[in-house]
Protein backbone atom coordinates (compact mmCIF):
# COMPACT_ATOMS: atom_id res chain seq x y z
CA UNK A 1 0.00 0.00 0.00
CA UNK A 2 2.95 2.42 0.88
CA UNK A 3 4.28 2.33 -2.74
CA UNK A 4 1.00 2.62 -4.28
CA UNK A 5 0.27 5.80 -2.16
CA UNK A 6 3.79 7.15 -2.65
CA UNK A 7 3.40 6.59 -6.80
CA UNK A 8 -0.21 8.56 -6.50
CA UNK A 9 2.01 11.46 -5.02
CA UNK A 10 4.70 11.25 -7.16
CA UNK A 11 2.43 11.69 -10.18
CA UNK A 12 0.49 14.81 -9.08
CA UNK A 13 3.77 16.41 -7.55
CA UNK A 14 4.79 15.42 -11.31
CA UNK A 15 2.47 17.96 -13.06
CA UNK A 16 2.88 20.78 -10.80
CA UNK A 17 6.82 20.25 -10.96
CA UNK A 18 7.75 18.49 -14.20
CA UNK A 19 4.85 19.64 -15.92
CA UNK A 20 5.84 23.38 -15.77
CA UNK A 21 9.45 23.21 -15.99
CA UNK A 22 8.18 21.34 -19.90
CA UNK A 23 5.88 24.65 -20.16
CA UNK A 24 8.86 26.94 -19.57
CA UNK A 25 11.25 25.39 -21.85
CA UNK A 26 8.57 25.29 -24.90
CA UNK A 27 7.88 28.68 -24.07
CA UNK A 28 4.08 29.75 -23.84
CA UNK A 29 2.91 32.90 -25.52
CA UNK A 30 -0.69 33.88 -24.14
CA UNK A 31 -1.33 36.52 -26.93
CA UNK A 32 -1.05 34.34 -29.67
CA UNK A 33 -4.18 33.74 -31.63
CA UNK A 34 -4.75 30.01 -31.30
CA UNK A 35 -6.04 27.74 -34.31
CA UNK A 36 -9.88 27.80 -32.86
CA UNK A 37 -9.97 31.16 -33.71
CA UNK A 38 -7.83 32.03 -36.62
CA UNK A 39 -9.07 29.01 -38.65
CA UNK A 40 -12.87 28.55 -37.21
CA UNK A 41 -14.74 26.36 -39.20
CA UNK A 42 -17.55 24.88 -37.59
CA UNK A 43 -16.44 21.34 -37.63
CA UNK A 44 -12.80 20.98 -36.40
CA UNK A 45 -12.32 24.21 -35.36
CA UNK A 46 -14.18 25.50 -32.81
CA UNK A 47 -13.34 27.06 -29.71
CA UNK A 48 -14.15 25.56 -26.20
CA UNK A 49 -13.89 26.21 -22.56
CA UNK A 50 -11.07 24.73 -20.45
CA UNK A 51 -12.62 22.11 -18.51
CA UNK A 52 -14.57 21.01 -21.24
CA UNK A 53 -11.63 20.55 -23.46
CA UNK A 54 -9.57 18.51 -20.56
CA UNK A 55 -12.87 15.96 -20.29
CA UNK A 56 -12.30 15.35 -24.01
CA UNK A 57 -8.71 15.12 -24.12
CA UNK A 58 -8.63 12.32 -21.19
CA UNK A 59 -11.38 10.50 -23.12
CA UNK A 60 -9.94 11.04 -26.11
CA UNK A 61 -6.48 9.14 -24.59
CA UNK A 62 -7.36 6.92 -22.25
CA UNK A 63 -9.15 4.30 -24.30
CA UNK A 64 -9.06 0.40 -22.39
CA UNK A 65 -4.97 1.06 -22.76
CA UNK A 66 -4.72 2.32 -19.01
CA UNK A 67 -6.89 -0.28 -17.48
CA UNK A 68 -6.23 -3.15 -19.59
CA UNK A 69 -2.69 -2.67 -20.18
CA UNK A 70 -1.88 -2.43 -16.24
CA UNK A 71 -4.17 -5.55 -15.56
CA UNK A 72 -1.73 -7.31 -18.14
CA UNK A 73 1.10 -5.68 -16.91
CA UNK A 74 0.15 -6.00 -13.38
CA UNK A 75 1.81 -10.11 -14.13
CA UNK A 76 5.39 -8.15 -13.75
CA UNK A 77 4.76 -6.88 -10.19
CA UNK A 78 5.06 -3.81 -8.58
CA UNK A 79 7.83 -2.94 -11.02
CA UNK A 80 4.98 -1.90 -13.41
CA UNK A 81 4.70 0.86 -10.94
CA UNK A 82 8.08 2.38 -11.51
CA UNK A 83 7.50 2.47 -15.29
CA UNK A 84 4.38 4.07 -15.05
CA UNK A 85 5.28 7.01 -12.62
CA UNK A 86 8.52 7.42 -14.70
CA UNK A 87 6.69 7.03 -18.08
CA UNK A 88 3.85 9.02 -17.37
CA UNK A 89 6.00 12.13 -15.90
CA UNK A 90 8.81 12.05 -17.97
CA UNK A 91 7.78 10.92 -21.13
CA UNK A 92 4.21 10.21 -21.72
CA UNK A 93 3.66 14.29 -20.39
CA UNK A 94 5.87 15.46 -22.04
CA UNK A 95 5.10 13.63 -25.38
CA UNK A 96 1.55 14.96 -25.09
CA UNK A 97 2.47 18.23 -23.91
CA UNK A 98 4.75 18.68 -26.95
CA UNK A 99 2.79 17.07 -29.87
CA UNK A 100 -0.51 19.05 -28.72
CA UNK A 101 1.50 22.68 -28.67
CA UNK A 102 3.85 22.48 -31.99
CA UNK A 103 0.05 21.46 -33.36
CA UNK A 104 -1.22 24.42 -32.08
CA UNK A 105 1.53 27.05 -33.63
CA UNK A 106 1.26 24.93 -36.86
CA UNK A 107 -2.73 25.58 -37.48
CA UNK A 108 -3.47 22.57 -35.99
CA UNK A 109 -1.58 20.26 -37.74
CA UNK A 110 -1.71 16.28 -37.24
CA UNK A 111 1.65 14.40 -36.28
CA UNK A 112 2.33 13.51 -40.18
CA UNK A 113 2.48 17.04 -41.58
CA UNK A 114 4.85 17.85 -38.62
CA UNK A 115 6.96 15.11 -39.05
CA UNK A 116 6.87 15.84 -42.61
CA UNK A 117 7.60 19.35 -41.83
CA UNK A 118 10.59 18.86 -38.55
CA UNK A 119 12.23 15.21 -39.76
CA UNK A 120 11.86 15.23 -43.78
CA UNK A 121 9.78 14.54 -46.04
CA UNK A 122 9.86 11.15 -46.07
CA UNK A 123 8.79 11.02 -42.92
CA UNK A 124 5.76 12.63 -43.79
CA UNK A 125 4.77 9.62 -46.03
CA UNK A 126 5.67 7.22 -43.97
CA UNK A 127 3.99 8.42 -40.43
CA UNK A 128 1.02 9.24 -42.23
CA UNK A 129 0.36 5.62 -43.04
CA UNK A 130 1.47 4.21 -39.66
CA UNK A 131 -0.64 6.55 -38.24
CA UNK A 132 -3.84 5.85 -39.64
CA UNK A 133 -3.01 2.35 -39.75
CA UNK A 134 -2.83 2.68 -35.64
CA UNK A 135 -5.82 4.48 -35.86
CA UNK A 136 -7.91 1.82 -37.79
CA UNK A 137 -6.20 -0.93 -35.19
CA UNK A 138 -7.13 1.29 -31.91
CA UNK A 139 -10.91 2.10 -33.58
CA UNK A 140 -11.01 -1.66 -34.12
CA UNK A 141 -9.67 -2.47 -30.67
CA UNK A 142 -12.21 -0.13 -29.00
CA UNK A 143 -15.13 -1.46 -30.91
CA UNK A 144 -14.51 -5.06 -30.18
CA UNK A 145 -13.54 -4.95 -25.97
CA UNK A 146 -16.45 -2.51 -24.88
CA UNK A 147 -18.60 -4.47 -26.94
CA UNK A 148 -17.53 -7.73 -25.14
CA UNK A 149 -18.02 -6.10 -21.73
CA UNK A 150 -21.81 -4.36 -22.33
CA UNK A 151 -22.45 -8.42 -23.78
CA UNK A 152 -20.93 -9.97 -20.17
CA UNK A 153 -22.91 -6.90 -18.15
CA UNK A 154 -26.06 -7.50 -20.13
CA UNK A 155 -26.01 -11.35 -19.48
CA UNK A 156 -26.15 -11.72 -22.91
CA UNK A 157 -29.84 -10.51 -23.34
CA UNK A 158 -28.72 -8.61 -26.42
CA UNK A 159 -26.46 -10.36 -29.27
CA UNK A 160 -22.80 -9.88 -29.73
CA UNK A 161 -23.37 -8.64 -32.76
CA UNK A 162 -26.22 -5.73 -32.88
CA UNK A 163 -23.83 -4.42 -29.72
CA UNK A 164 -20.88 -4.00 -32.03
CA UNK A 165 -23.08 -2.47 -34.80
CA UNK A 166 -25.00 0.17 -32.48
CA UNK A 167 -21.15 1.22 -31.55
CA UNK A 168 -19.95 1.39 -35.13
CA UNK A 169 -23.08 3.36 -36.03
CA UNK A 170 -22.20 5.70 -33.04
CA UNK A 171 -18.45 6.08 -34.68
CA UNK A 172 -19.84 7.29 -37.42
CA UNK A 173 -22.09 10.00 -36.69
CA UNK A 174 -19.56 11.04 -34.09
CA UNK A 175 -16.41 11.07 -36.22
CA UNK A 176 -18.96 13.04 -38.86
CA UNK A 177 -20.99 15.40 -37.06
CA UNK A 178 -19.23 19.37 -35.87
CA UNK A 179 -16.99 18.44 -32.53
CA UNK A 180 -19.27 20.41 -30.68
CA UNK A 181 -22.25 18.84 -31.56
CA UNK A 182 -21.88 15.25 -29.91
CA UNK A 183 -18.06 15.09 -28.35
CA UNK A 184 -18.71 18.35 -27.14
CA UNK A 185 -21.79 17.85 -25.30
CA UNK A 186 -21.77 14.39 -23.99
CA UNK A 187 -17.94 13.89 -23.01
CA UNK A 188 -18.36 15.90 -19.74
CA UNK A 189 -21.07 13.64 -18.53
CA UNK A 190 -18.89 10.30 -19.62
CA UNK A 191 -15.99 11.97 -17.97
CA UNK A 192 -17.43 12.32 -14.85
CA UNK A 193 -18.30 8.80 -14.83
CA UNK A 194 -14.94 7.77 -15.51
CA UNK A 195 -13.56 9.48 -12.79
CA UNK A 196 -16.21 8.24 -10.08
CA UNK A 197 -15.39 4.75 -11.51
CA UNK A 198 -12.11 5.32 -10.89
CA UNK A 199 -11.70 6.78 -7.50
CA UNK A 200 -14.58 4.54 -6.48
CA UNK A 201 -11.93 1.69 -7.43
CA UNK A 202 -8.96 3.49 -5.37
CA UNK A 203 -10.72 4.37 -2.52
CA UNK A 204 -11.86 0.65 -1.60
CA UNK A 205 -8.24 -0.15 -2.59
CA UNK A 206 -7.42 2.27 0.54
CA UNK A 207 -9.98 2.28 3.10
CA UNK A 208 -9.81 -2.18 2.92
CA UNK A 209 -6.18 -1.99 3.18
CA UNK A 210 -6.19 -4.15 0.18
CA UNK A 211 -2.83 -6.40 0.20
CA UNK A 212 -1.20 -4.23 -2.66
CA UNK A 213 2.50 -5.79 -3.19
CA UNK A 214 5.59 -3.39 -2.20
CA UNK A 215 8.45 -2.16 -4.23
CA UNK A 216 10.53 -4.44 -5.39
CA UNK A 217 12.52 -5.10 -9.06
CA UNK A 218 12.24 -8.64 -9.63
CA UNK A 219 10.38 -10.11 -12.33
CA UNK A 220 7.25 -11.81 -11.67
CA UNK A 221 5.39 -12.46 -14.66
CA UNK A 222 4.55 -16.06 -15.25
CA UNK A 223 6.30 -17.09 -18.18
CA UNK A 224 9.36 -14.95 -16.90
CA UNK A 225 9.05 -12.61 -20.37
CA UNK A 226 11.45 -9.81 -20.30
CA UNK A 227 10.61 -6.64 -18.60
CA UNK A 228 12.15 -4.65 -21.51
CA UNK A 229 10.91 -4.02 -24.29
CA UNK A 230 7.38 -5.71 -23.55
CA UNK A 231 6.22 -4.32 -19.80
CA UNK A 232 6.32 -0.85 -22.04
CA UNK A 233 4.84 -2.51 -24.84
CA UNK A 234 2.27 -3.53 -22.90
CA UNK A 235 1.60 -0.59 -20.35
CA UNK A 236 1.59 2.13 -23.32
CA UNK A 237 -1.87 4.44 -22.56
CA UNK A 238 -0.65 4.58 -18.42
CA UNK A 239 3.23 5.78 -19.45
CA UNK A 240 3.53 6.29 -22.84
CA UNK A 241 1.31 6.16 -26.08
CA UNK A 242 1.43 7.28 -30.03
CA UNK A 243 -2.00 6.94 -30.01
CA UNK A 244 -1.99 10.30 -27.98
CA UNK A 245 -0.08 12.30 -30.65
CA UNK A 246 -3.19 11.33 -33.10
CA UNK A 247 -5.77 13.12 -30.24
CA UNK A 248 -3.39 15.99 -28.69
CA UNK A 249 -3.98 17.80 -32.39
CA UNK A 250 -8.02 17.57 -32.63
CA UNK A 251 -8.42 19.42 -29.01
CA UNK A 252 -5.00 21.80 -30.73
CA UNK A 253 -7.68 23.11 -32.92
CA UNK A 254 -10.28 23.44 -30.21
CA UNK A 255 -8.05 25.32 -27.28
CA UNK A 256 -8.79 28.95 -26.58
CA UNK A 257 -4.86 29.94 -25.07
CA UNK A 258 -1.71 28.32 -25.32
CA UNK A 259 -1.64 28.65 -20.94
CA UNK A 260 -4.35 25.58 -20.76
CA UNK A 261 -2.28 23.44 -22.59
CA UNK A 262 -0.32 22.01 -19.27
CA UNK A 263 -3.40 21.53 -17.37
CA UNK A 264 -5.23 19.83 -20.72
CA UNK A 265 -2.21 17.85 -22.29
CA UNK A 266 0.53 17.51 -19.27
CA UNK A 267 -2.21 17.11 -17.21
CA UNK A 268 -4.43 14.57 -18.75
CA UNK A 269 -1.82 12.37 -19.22
CA UNK A 270 -0.76 12.29 -15.55
CA UNK A 271 -4.36 11.07 -14.80
CA UNK A 272 -4.30 8.58 -17.00
CA UNK A 273 -1.33 7.88 -15.42
CA UNK A 274 -2.98 7.64 -12.01
CA UNK A 275 -6.16 5.59 -13.62
CA UNK A 276 -3.78 3.05 -14.57
CA UNK A 277 -1.97 3.17 -11.08
CA UNK A 278 -5.58 2.01 -9.73
CA UNK A 279 -6.16 -0.40 -11.72
CA UNK A 280 -2.75 -1.92 -11.88
CA UNK A 281 -2.97 -2.12 -8.14
CA UNK A 282 -5.86 -3.82 -8.27
CA UNK A 283 -4.94 -6.22 -10.37
CA UNK A 284 -2.24 -7.21 -8.37
CA UNK A 285 -3.89 -6.98 -4.51
CA UNK A 286 -7.24 -8.69 -5.21
CA UNK A 287 -5.46 -11.80 -6.91
CA UNK A 288 -2.63 -11.80 -4.59
CA UNK A 289 -1.57 -15.47 -4.51
CA UNK A 290 -4.22 -16.22 -7.11
CA UNK A 291 -3.06 -16.71 -10.79
CA UNK A 292 -3.59 -13.66 -12.17
CA UNK A 293 -2.22 -15.24 -15.25
CA UNK A 294 -4.92 -17.96 -15.53
CA UNK A 295 -7.67 -15.39 -15.13
CA UNK A 296 -6.39 -13.39 -17.91
CA UNK A 297 -6.58 -16.26 -19.90
CA UNK A 298 -9.84 -17.10 -18.94
CA UNK A 299 -12.06 -14.19 -19.79
CA UNK A 300 -9.31 -11.72 -20.84
CA UNK A 301 -8.29 -8.29 -18.98
CA UNK A 302 -12.24 -7.29 -19.24
CA UNK A 303 -12.91 -9.97 -16.65
CA UNK A 304 -10.70 -8.69 -14.27
CA UNK A 305 -12.62 -5.11 -14.54
CA UNK A 306 -15.66 -7.39 -13.99
CA UNK A 307 -14.18 -9.12 -10.66
CA UNK A 308 -11.92 -6.13 -8.80
CA UNK A 309 -15.28 -3.59 -9.91
CA UNK A 310 -17.58 -6.11 -8.29
CA UNK A 311 -15.52 -7.83 -5.48
CA UNK A 312 -14.68 -3.92 -4.16
CA UNK A 313 -18.32 -2.29 -4.94
CA UNK A 314 -21.02 -4.30 -4.49
CA UNK A 315 -23.56 -4.84 -7.45
CA UNK A 316 -24.76 -1.08 -7.79
CA UNK A 317 -21.03 0.46 -7.71
CA UNK A 318 -19.80 -2.40 -9.37
CA UNK A 319 -21.99 -1.70 -12.83
CA UNK A 320 -21.35 1.80 -12.87
CA UNK A 321 -17.46 0.98 -12.23
CA UNK A 322 -17.72 -1.01 -15.58
CA UNK A 323 -19.89 1.60 -17.31
CA UNK A 324 -16.78 3.69 -16.54
CA UNK A 325 -14.83 1.47 -17.64
CA UNK A 326 -16.87 0.62 -20.81
CA UNK A 327 -16.53 4.45 -21.92
CA UNK A 328 -13.02 4.51 -21.82
CA UNK A 329 -12.66 2.72 -24.84
CA UNK A 330 -15.92 4.20 -26.62
CA UNK A 331 -14.63 7.60 -26.17
CA UNK A 332 -11.76 6.72 -27.50
CA UNK A 333 -12.60 4.98 -30.85
CA UNK A 334 -14.88 7.97 -31.89
CA UNK A 335 -12.00 9.95 -32.27
CA UNK A 336 -9.46 7.68 -33.34
CA UNK A 337 -11.95 7.43 -36.79
CA UNK A 338 -11.73 11.30 -36.47
CA UNK A 339 -8.11 11.63 -36.30
CA UNK A 340 -8.03 9.12 -39.29
CA UNK A 341 -10.14 10.99 -41.33
CA UNK A 342 -8.68 14.27 -40.04
CA UNK A 343 -5.12 13.22 -41.00
CA UNK A 344 -6.09 11.32 -44.36
CA UNK A 345 -7.92 14.84 -45.53
CA UNK A 346 -5.05 17.16 -44.32
CA UNK A 347 -2.68 14.17 -46.36
CA UNK A 348 -4.50 14.91 -49.62
CA UNK A 349 -5.44 18.73 -48.87
CA UNK A 350 -9.40 18.47 -48.86
CA UNK A 351 -11.34 20.60 -47.01
CA UNK A 352 -13.90 18.87 -44.40
CA UNK A 353 -16.63 21.32 -44.13
CA UNK A 354 -18.95 19.73 -46.77
CA UNK A 355 -20.27 16.79 -45.07
CA UNK A 356 -19.70 14.76 -48.01
CA UNK A 357 -15.86 15.56 -48.30
CA UNK A 358 -16.14 13.77 -44.91
CA UNK A 359 -18.60 11.08 -45.80
CA UNK A 360 -16.27 9.76 -48.51
CA UNK A 361 -13.21 9.44 -46.26
CA UNK A 362 -14.56 8.07 -43.32
CA UNK A 363 -16.96 5.20 -44.45
CA UNK A 364 -14.11 2.78 -46.06
CA UNK A 365 -12.24 3.23 -42.65
CA UNK A 366 -15.41 1.90 -41.17
CA UNK A 367 -15.58 -0.97 -43.74
CA UNK A 368 -11.77 -1.78 -42.93
CA UNK A 369 -12.38 -1.77 -39.10
CA UNK A 370 -15.61 -4.13 -39.41
CA UNK A 371 -13.30 -6.51 -41.43
CA UNK A 372 -10.56 -6.54 -38.94
CA UNK A 373 -13.26 -7.21 -36.12
CA UNK A 374 -12.62 -10.93 -37.19
CA UNK A 375 -9.21 -10.92 -36.33
CA UNK A 376 -8.04 -12.37 -32.83
CA UNK A 377 -7.89 -9.48 -29.92
CA UNK A 378 -4.65 -10.39 -28.79
CA UNK A 379 -3.06 -10.27 -32.16
CA UNK A 380 -4.78 -6.98 -32.57
CA UNK A 381 -3.42 -5.78 -29.47
CA UNK A 382 0.34 -6.92 -30.02
CA UNK A 383 0.32 -5.24 -33.75
CA UNK A 384 -1.27 -1.73 -31.62
CA UNK A 385 1.36 -2.22 -29.34
CA UNK A 386 4.20 -2.11 -30.91
CA UNK A 387 2.99 0.86 -33.56
CA UNK A 388 2.23 2.84 -30.70
CA UNK A 389 5.44 2.72 -29.62
CA UNK A 390 7.06 3.64 -32.81
CA UNK A 391 4.68 6.62 -33.59
CA UNK A 392 5.42 8.09 -29.66
CA UNK A 393 9.19 7.68 -30.68
CA UNK A 394 8.67 10.00 -33.45
CA UNK A 395 6.33 12.03 -31.82
CA UNK A 396 9.20 12.86 -29.27
CA UNK A 397 11.82 13.31 -31.76
CA UNK A 398 9.21 16.01 -33.90
CA UNK A 399 9.14 17.69 -30.22
CA UNK A 400 13.23 17.30 -29.37
CA UNK A 401 13.57 18.99 -33.47
CA UNK A 402 11.30 21.70 -32.45
CA UNK A 403 13.34 22.35 -29.16
CA UNK A 404 16.56 21.53 -30.81
CA UNK A 405 16.50 24.13 -33.49
CA UNK A 406 15.99 26.96 -31.45
CA UNK A 407 18.73 25.57 -29.05
CA UNK A 408 16.29 24.65 -26.11
CA UNK A 409 17.14 22.16 -24.11
CA UNK A 410 15.61 19.15 -26.17
CA UNK A 411 17.20 16.41 -23.80
CA UNK A 412 13.63 16.58 -22.59
CA UNK A 413 12.31 15.25 -25.37
CA UNK A 414 14.86 13.65 -27.47
CA UNK A 415 16.09 10.82 -24.16
CA UNK A 416 12.48 9.52 -24.11
CA UNK A 417 12.74 9.58 -27.39
CA UNK A 418 15.87 7.62 -27.76
CA UNK A 419 14.24 5.30 -25.37
CA UNK A 420 11.02 4.69 -27.19
CA UNK A 421 13.04 3.55 -29.80
CA UNK A 422 15.22 1.02 -28.32
CA UNK A 423 11.65 -0.13 -27.28
CA UNK A 424 10.32 -0.88 -30.67
CA UNK A 425 12.83 -1.97 -32.14
CA UNK A 426 13.98 -4.41 -30.09
CA UNK A 427 10.25 -5.75 -29.41
CA UNK A 428 10.40 -5.89 -33.49
CA UNK A 429 13.36 -7.91 -33.54
CA UNK A 430 12.64 -10.36 -30.77
CA UNK A 431 8.91 -10.81 -31.25
CA UNK A 432 7.56 -13.47 -33.31
CA UNK A 433 5.05 -10.70 -35.31
CA UNK A 434 8.53 -9.45 -35.51
CA UNK A 435 11.71 -11.15 -36.88
CA UNK A 436 11.44 -13.34 -33.71
CA UNK A 437 15.57 -13.30 -33.13
CA UNK A 438 16.99 -14.16 -30.00
CA UNK A 439 16.68 -11.45 -26.64
CA UNK A 440 20.12 -10.90 -26.90
CA UNK A 441 20.72 -10.69 -30.84
CA UNK A 442 17.73 -8.05 -30.43
CA UNK A 443 18.91 -5.54 -28.10
CA UNK A 444 22.15 -5.75 -30.46
CA UNK A 445 20.58 -5.08 -33.43
CA UNK A 446 17.88 -2.42 -31.67
CA UNK A 447 20.63 -0.84 -30.27
CA UNK A 448 22.33 -0.19 -33.76
CA UNK A 449 19.39 1.11 -35.25
CA UNK A 450 18.66 3.52 -32.61
CA UNK A 451 22.27 4.78 -33.29
CA UNK A 452 21.62 5.33 -36.65
CA UNK A 453 17.99 7.17 -36.61
CA UNK A 454 20.12 9.30 -33.71
CA UNK A 455 22.91 10.34 -36.14
CA UNK A 456 20.19 10.84 -38.94
CA UNK A 457 18.54 13.00 -36.45
CA UNK A 458 21.78 15.05 -35.63
CA UNK A 459 21.98 15.75 -39.93
CA UNK A 460 18.65 16.11 -39.90
CA UNK A 461 18.62 19.41 -36.84
CA UNK A 462 21.77 20.44 -38.09
CA UNK A 463 20.16 21.19 -42.13
CA UNK A 464 17.05 22.43 -40.14
CA UNK A 465 19.09 25.23 -38.29
CA UNK A 466 21.49 26.09 -41.11
CA UNK A 467 17.94 26.49 -43.03
CA UNK A 468 17.40 30.41 -42.67
CA UNK A 469 14.18 31.04 -43.45
CA UNK A 470 12.68 27.38 -41.67
CA UNK A 471 9.42 28.75 -39.47
CA UNK A 472 8.98 26.46 -36.42
CA UNK A 473 5.80 28.10 -36.11
CA UNK A 474 3.25 28.63 -38.91
CA UNK A 475 3.94 32.46 -38.56
CA UNK A 476 7.47 32.56 -36.92
CA UNK A 477 10.95 32.16 -38.05
CA UNK A 478 13.65 31.39 -36.06
CA UNK A 479 15.89 33.39 -34.86
CA UNK A 480 19.56 33.62 -36.56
Amino acid sequence: MFTFLIAIALLIIGYYTYGKLIERIFGVKEARQTPAYSMKDGVDYIPMGTNRNSLIQLLNIAGVGPIFGPIMGALYGPVAFIWIVVGAIFAGAVHDYLTGMISIRNKGAHLPQLAGKFLGTGMKHIVNAVAVLLLLLVGTVFVTAPAGLLFSLMDGVIALGIITGAIFVYYIIATLLPVDKIIGRIYPILGALLLISAIGVGGMLIVTGAPIPELTLQNMHPSGAAIFPLLMITIACGAISGFHATQSPIISRTLQNERNGRKVFYGMMIVEGIIAMIWAAAAMSLFYGQDLSELIATGGAGLVVSEVAFTLLGAIGGTLAVLGVIVLPITSGDTAFRSARMIIAEYINLPQIKLFSRLWIALPLFVISFILTNMDFTLLWRYFGVTNAAISAIALFVGAMYLAIQYKFHWVASIPATFMTMVALTFIFNAPIGFGLPMTTSYIAAGIGTVIILVLFAYKLKLNRAESEFKIDADDKIAA
